[in-house]
């Protein structure tokens, strides 16, 4: 197996990271209710998805 020559310096290594984020979830207000909702899903408060309702929710 192939072994190290020198060390690799922690501005090299860390240059190599750059790309190993985590990636932010992109939130939306939902049209109908206006609670949190993460984009392209069913809203979990009301049960509408673009314009439509797409689960029912039970009444509480």
């Amino acid at each position: 197996m192939a072994h190290p020559k020198h060390k690799v310096s922690s501005t090299r290594r860390d240059k190599r990271r750059t790309h190993y984020k985590a990636a932010v979830p992109t939130v939306v207000t939902c049209p109908n209710c206006g609670a949190a909702v993460l984009y392209h899903r069913v809203c979990p408060e009301c049960g509408f998805y673009r314009g439509r309702i797409a689960i029912e929710k039970k009444a509480e």
